[in-house]
């Protein structure tokens, strides 16, 4: 039999019950035997360097994560914060969570999840659909929702200072008792069907004049923010 090369594999990994397979550089199998299943050992291919190994280890943890299954609701326990862990909400790149969630995951399904009374400052939940949560008392300071769904959602009470709206549709979400201060917005942030913004303080939040206009004009733009003290409407810079 005439001598032939083969791509030798070089390794195998079960990561996440998905079987990766490696193909490293070409080596060269002998063929010393007049029958073609006779073949020598192939040897192996060159060691890889160091850093190279470091970043093939952290791609294939990256395809685990993102080929595992998550959870239905129906499973119970607590879906929203194995959600967090996946990516599903992530820290942003100010890092105020601590290094605790460092993935960032765009346009996950966060649907009727509970994060009531949670620390997620500085967590990004941007492009994610996060229609009918549960964020009531939850501190979302410098938290992301840039291009996020969040029809339905009950923000009552929570310290949204800082945070990033920017794109967001807030069609029936409820931000009673909201703090609302230096939050960034822009143009094509959609309050228009918002629930309610009762109590909720504005300060210092640089809206558009169409978009202040809108807000006023509701019959929720009243009260006082029971933590910060702040008159809504002052906040809003209603006009009298």
């Amino acid at each position: 039999a005439s001598s032939s090369s083969q791509h030798a594999i070089s390794a195998r990994r079960l990561v996440g019950g998905a079987l990766l397979v490696l193909v490293a550089a070409p080596s060269y199998a002998a063929v010393t035997h007049a029958k073609a299943s006779a073949l020598t050992p192939v040897r192996r291919g060159p060691n890889l360097p160091p850093a190279f190994a470091r970043a093939l280890a952290g791609g294939l943890v990256a395809l685990a994560l993102s080929t595992a299954p998550l959870p239905s609701l129906a499973e119970g326990g607590q879906v929203e914060d194995f959600k967090i862990q996946r990516g599903g909400a992530s820290s942003s790149s100010q890092g105020y969570s601590g290094g605790a969630y460092k993935v960032i995951t765009r346009g996950v399904n966060l649907d009727r999840s509970n994060f009531e009374g949670k620390n997620l400052k500085g967590v990004a939940f941007q492009q994610s659909i996060v229609r009918d949560a549960n964020f009531r008392n939850t501190n979302l300071r410098g938290a992301t929702f840039f291009d996020a769904t969040l029809d339905g959602t009950d923000f009552t009470g929570a310290d949204m200072t800082q945070s990033n709206i920017e794109l967001a549709q807030l069609n029936r979400a409820i931000l009673k008792d909201t703090i609302l201060k230096e939050v960034y917005v822009v143009g094509n942030t959609l309050f228009e069907g918002v629930a309610t913004i009762e109590n909720s303080d504005w300060t210092d939040t640089q809206l558009r004049k169409d978009q202040r206009m809108y807000l006023c004009a509701l019959e929720s733009a009243k009260g006082t923010n029971p933590k910060t003290g702040a008159d809504t409407r002052e906040s809003l810079m209603c006009p009298e």
